[in-house]
């Protein structure tokens, strides 16, 4: 079991936000995601979910990599379907953009339902994912191999592996976060 200690920024800190949390809607938002952040929430960690925090009206990939770098801990639920998303993609290279030239930014990978080596590997789901990706951006080949790099990097971080879990609201005893304050 791992243990993360960490201490809330205080109203003094230069980030925005404690935690972002990066994942794909329709595979973990009702299952995972809103226990998660429910969890971060209820013991006083300012969290930024895209549903819940982003300004009406604004552009929606500058309101969330000012999130991205205004928060101090990334926590990203990889799933069968993030790689499918060039909008997950796209915040996984803002986090690890952020966490390259951030000492203190943190990323904290999780892998729900999903094997770490399926992703680093880029196979089944992730492999089919990134052929449809080759496909619509033809034009814009650096991009898609920014993101394949991207998954490849963030699946050797050290994370929680969440496949063998049944039921998202005990996935989060098996996260045993421990927030100091």
């Amino acid at each position: 079991m791992t243990i993360l200690t960490y201490r809330p920024s205080s109203s003094q800190s230069r980030w925005d936000y404690d935690v972002f949390i990066s994942f794909r809607g329709e595979d973990t938002r009702k299952n995972f995601t809103d226990h998660l952040y429910s969890a971060l929430v209820r013991v006083g960690i300012r969290t930024f979910r895209d549903d819940e925090e982003l300004r009406r009206g604004n552009m929606i990939s500058k309101e969330l990599s000012k999130a991205i770098c205004g928060s101090r801990i990334s926590i990203v639920v990889f799933s069968k379907g993030y790689a499918s998303s060039r909008w997950c993609l796209d915040e996984l290279v803002d986090i690890l953009h952020c966490n390259k030239n951030t000492e203190d930014h943190i990323l904290l990978p999780i892998f729900y339902n999903v094997d770490p080596l399926e992703f680093q590997n880029q196979t089944g789901t992730f492999a089919e994912a990134f052929a449809r990706h080759e496909e619509r951006f033809q034009t814009d080949m650096k991009r898609v191999e920014m993101w394949k790099a991207a998954l490849s990097e963030a699946a050797n971080c050290s994370g929680w592996d969440l496949k063998s879990v049944p039921n998202g609201y005990y996935a989060m005893d098996s996260c045993a976060f421990s927030f100091r304050f």
